[in-house]
């Protein structure tokens, strides 16, 4: 596992299981909305040579994301997909709690942006987004892995499952 690349649907945990994955194998890990988001939400035009350099090093993880822009990039360039493969009802309690903490602190995200409760009402928003695309997101994952076969895939489906991965990987040698 040398490029890692985690997939799931907004609020399955890619990047808290991403730096996870960071820490344990001390590898470089890019978060694909700090590279997409300039102000005001908007696409940063470096977005995608930012990932390409990233992705062309020897070794790395990072989110599975922003498939209409980077197509396969990421998944022809990866050697494991860790698929966070959770129930809705997990994905949408964790994304609704994530999404309140960040509307109530008005924490900073990417630069410069901050999450409001009016955000709430786009459609593009995590809460909406995980709920219309759960399912999608599954079909469009098994489709990947279709065309990937090389790809070794770790399928999680739960909360539980993933963190007893997460602390067995952590005692296997590398």
């Amino acid at each position: 596992m040398k490029r890692i690349l985690v997939a799931g649907v907004s609020g399955s945990g890619k990047t808290t299981m991403a730096q996870a994955l960071e820490g344990r194998f001390k590898l470089p890990r890019c978060e694909l909305d700090a590279l997409h988001h300039g102000r005001g939400w908007v696409r940063r035009p470096e977005f995608e040579s930012e990932v390409d350099a990233f992705s062309s090093g020897a070794c790395w993880v990072t989110e599975d994301q922003y498939h209409s822009v980077l197509h396969d990039l990421l998944w022809e360039r990866a050697d494991t997909v860790v698929w966070l493969d959770l129930p809705r009802r997990t994905v949408m309690q964790r994304v609704v709690r994530r999404s309140i903490a960040r509307a109530a602190t008005r924490r900073e995200l990417w630069n410069g942006n901050r999450e409001s409760f009016r955000d709430w009402l786009e459609p593009e928003h995590p809460i909406r987004w995980a709920w219309s695309q759960h399912e999608r997101k599954r079909v469009d994952t098994l489709q990947r892995l279709a065309r990937h076969p090389r790809i070794a895939v770790v399928r999680l489906r739960t909360a539980g499952e993933a963190r007893r991965w997460l602390s067995g990987v952590a005692m296997s040698p590398s």
